[in-house]
């Protein structure tokens, strides 16, 4: 069997919802072994997304403690004292009424360490939220009251959770104790957001809209995406369509060409011709 990077690496995770449990199983895709500590009630998107759940806690050990009863607490304590790394996602006021606050934990457990998910970060990181309300503040819901079709604060936010965890663990192994990072989750989705503060990406930017060569066209049956940008894609669309200048891929040109053919035609169009180009049933 193929060593993994992680591999002998414990954590524990009292992250529930999204962007904890993602993290975990990306960690365990590394090789690490997860212990999830769920409080009594459970986690909440086993309710929402059973499916979800069952994938995301997959080839983790789950188990039940009442963080607030001395049996609880006495049982995680346990699975600390041999753990490398934990994952949280309360506030900190919540962990500090827990007695799991940072400068606690790494009294009692020196070589811990840890990452914490919050919500904002700083003097706001007792300020509630969600995913919804962080993409809203950082401007990438598009048009209101659209919903995201992605968390994407969770999931951006849960990848940034593991690459800071795999920095603590190599930080640990030079030096013998364990650190601590906070993830906050609105800073995440700012940062994702550059792209739009910057003019890349949103309407009107030339991946909004402004780029006849990047867009989603209505097909026979279904739609089309289309994601010419380089100049050699360009190129290769003119090409197929008879033309010598870019100019004259438009967008009406566009639509009237990809009005032809059904999604699944232009799917496969897309591999014969070598194009990033997509249907879309």
């Amino acid at each position: 069997m193929t060593e993994l990077p992680l591999d002998g690496v414990k954590v524990v995770s009292l992250a529930v919802n999204l962007p904890g449990p993602a993290a975990a199983r990306r960690l365990v895709s590394l090789g690490a072994s997860v212990t999830k500590v769920e409080p009594p009630s459970g986690d909440m998107l086993g309710f929402a997304a059973a499916g979800y759940y069952d994938w995301l806690s997959d080839g983790q050990t789950v188990v039940t403690l009442d963080l607030k009863g001395p049996a609880g607490r006495a049982g995680l304590d346990e699975l600390l004292a041999e753990a490398d790394l934990l994952l949280t996602s309360h506030r900190p006021a919540a962990l500090e009424r827990l007695g799991l606050g940072w400068a606690t934990l790494q009294d009692s457990f020196p070589s811990l360490s840890q990452v914490a998910i919050v919500g904002h970060g700083g003097a706001d990181a007792d300020v509630p939220g969600h995913d919804l309300t962080y993409q809203a503040v950082a401007g990438t819901l598009g048009t209101p009251p659209r919903l995201p079709t992605l968390p994407v604060a969770d999931l951006a936010g849960a990848e940034r959770c593991v690459a800071d965890a795999v920095a603590l663990l190599f930080q640990a192994s030079r030096s013998g104790r364990g650190g601590y990072r906070e993830i906050a989750l609105a800073d995440v989705v700012e940062d994702m957001a550059a792209s739009v503060r910057f003019g890349l990406s949103g309407e009107g930017a030339p991946l909004g809209g402004a780029m006849p060569t990047y867009g989603v066209y209505p097909a026979a049956q279904g739609y089309v995406a289309v994601a010419a940008i380089e100049p050699h894609f360009i190129a290769g669309l003119m090409k197929e369509l008879g033309f010598s200048d870019p100019a004259e891929l438009t967008a009406g040109v566009l639509a009237d060409f990809f009005a032809g053919r059904t999604a699944e035609q232009w799917t496969a169009w897309g591999r014969e011709s070598g194009l990033p180009v997509v249907g879309l049933s």
